[in-house]
């Protein structure tokens, strides 16, 4: 089984032993941030720091001026970091530990993108905007997405890459003091919120015939009634058609960086966060239909709620049929100890469709979360 674990960057600035921790592991490659978002990290075991604060999404490569020039969105350095090129530095010291290593891209969840150019974002039912959510019905999304990915690819020459956030974010967001919970909203509610409304949005469901001005009124008005689904909600007719389009956000920006990559490297592996449900969003978006997926190695499943993990791999499992592996994406800081239930638990998971391990988060475990990590991996490669 291959194992893939996640890191950023700066895990491995200033920190001599953190390429060996991952090497002893025995992942078989590390997904190393190429881009990513605003956060706040911890490091339990570097030997100089705890806390790391990111202020703003960043790129982790050289940023080339020519690719960018004219270019309204367009990424930015670490300068907060002081590290030239902390993505070569960390690949670096990974390969010469043995491991293979993946371009980690997040691609519509960029916060300072949004921040600077509003009309670019998602913009729900109610006009409200989500900053952090740059909208892929948006041409100019669409080319900083593909250009972001052939930059990235073409300076870090690593075996493939893997890629969050590929299609629409939406509702769901990790904000700084988040109060959204006490709203006691519904998954479907959820779902509603994260349906947008931005000028280029409104055009595109235009094109499929959808009363947009309609549309939004029976989002708003639907939005807190407890409607069981979106299609409930919207009623089947129109939820379908809606759907479509949504699933047209996805699969039309995947489809251009799938080729864009085939171009630059053909053999590169290509991962995509997703997931079969038409109205995901997110870091794992909805995948769309089986046949979109040309050109993609691996899908993998958002797993970090067991209560769901059995169900989002089935789903996707039926959805590739067999035609390409599927990961699951396991967060490794907590209900991994028992080895008993880990074993029950990943013999459903393989049952469901699961052929590879991608493990959230390298840098991020303590000493005990390594040794627990380690142990998890040995036994799924063992069942």
């Amino acid at each position: 089984m291959n194992v893939t674990g996640y890191a950023f960057p700066w895990d491995y600035v200033d920190d001599a032993d953190a390429a060996r921790r991952a090497s002893e592991l025995g992942v078989d490659v590390v997904a190393l941030a190429a881009t990513y978002h605003a956060s706040r990290t911890v490091s339990p075991l570097h030997p100089t720091r705890r806390v790391t604060e990111v202020p703003r999404s960043s790129c982790y490569v050289p940023i080339r001026e020519g690719a960018w020039r004219g270019r309204r969105l367009a990424p930015s350095a670490p300068k907060w970091l002081e590290v030239p090129n902390a993505f070569g530095l960390a690949q670096h010291a990974l390969m010469e530990e043995g491991l293979a290593i993946d371009a980690w891209i997040v691609l519509t969840h960029h916060d300072e993108l949004g921040y600077a150019n509003p009309d670019v974002v998602v913009r729900n039912a109610f006009g409200d905007v989500y900053p952090y959510a740059l909208c892929p019905q948006v041409e100019e999304v669409r080319e900083y997405c593909l250009t972001l990915v052939e930059e990235v690819l073409t300076a870090s020459q690593c075996r493939g890459v893997v890629l969050e956030a590929c299609g629409p974010m939406g509702f769901e967001h990790g904000s700084v003091h988040d109060k959204s919970e006490f709203a006691n909203w519904t998954s479907t509610d959820e779902a509603l919120l994260s349906l947008c409304f931005c000028e280029a949005c409104r055009l595109g469901l235009a094109q499929f015939g959808i009363d947009v001005d309609d549309l939004a009124r029976i989002v708003r008005d639907a939005v807190g009634t407890d409607a069981p689904t979106l299609e409930a909600a919207l009623g089947s007719d129109l939820a379908s058609e809606v759907g479509k389009y949504r699933s047209k956000l996805s699969t039309q920006l995947r489809l251009l960086i799938v080729e864009r990559v085939r171009e630059l490297q053909p053999d590169a592996a290509i991962t995509l966060h997703g997931s079969a449900s038409i109205w995901a969003t997110g870091s794992f978006p909805t995948t769309g239909d089986a046949d979109t997926l040309s050109g993609i190695d691996t899908t993998v499943a958002r797993c970090w709620d067991a209560t769901s993990a059995e169900e989002e791999l089935t789903a996707l499992n039926d959805l590739v049929a067999g035609a390409r592996s599927v990961g699951a994406y396991l967060r490794m800081d907590q209900g991994w100890a028992d080895e008993s239930t880990v074993a029950k638990r990943f013999s459903r998971y393989i049952e469901a469709g699961m052929d590879e391990l991608h493990l959230y988060h390298l840098g991020l475990l303590s000493r005990h979360g390594l040794g627990a990590t380690r142990e998890v991996i040995d036994l799924a490669r063992r069942i």
